[in-house]
């Protein structure tokens, strides 16, 4: 193992990384797109951010889990809706094609997730 991983900084962040799906690097394999961490004043590590089509994956993944590992397609409409309202939060419909692999998910239709985001628009107000 790298002197780099073995650094406190990769141990300190290894949660946040494996729930944002971000992996670490060493400096020597650092891209130009990947985060550079200091430590006291020096690069420590580099951090390889996920493609924002696995975060979506991830979010599903995650609603799943807090309706106790349910595939999303069983869950009942009041379920789903909540499932819609807190991706919604999360920004998942901001990620190309979110709406259609929402409702994939979901067992639903594209229109059916957007009568469930239309329907938090118009209790929001």
């Amino acid at each position: 193992m790298s002197e780099a991983l073995e650094h406190p900084l990769a141990a300190a962040i290894k949660p946040l990384l494996e729930a944002v799906g971000a992996t670490e690097v060493t400096l020597d394999e650092a891209r130009p797109d990947d985060v550079v961490l200091e430590w006291d004043g020096r690069a420590a590590i580099a951090v390889r951010l996920p493609h924002l089509s696995s975060a979506l994956d991830r979010l599903l993944a995650e609603m799943a889990r807090q309706f106790d590992g349910r595939p999303l397609a069983e869950l009942d409409r009041y379920e789903k809706q909540r499932v819609v309202a807190l991706l919604e939060e999360r920004g998942a419909f901001t990620v190309r094609h979110g709406v259609e692999t929402v409702a994939s998910a979901l067992g639903v239709s594209r229109f059916t997730v957007y009568n469930y985001l239309n329907r938090q628009d118009g209790s929001k107000g």
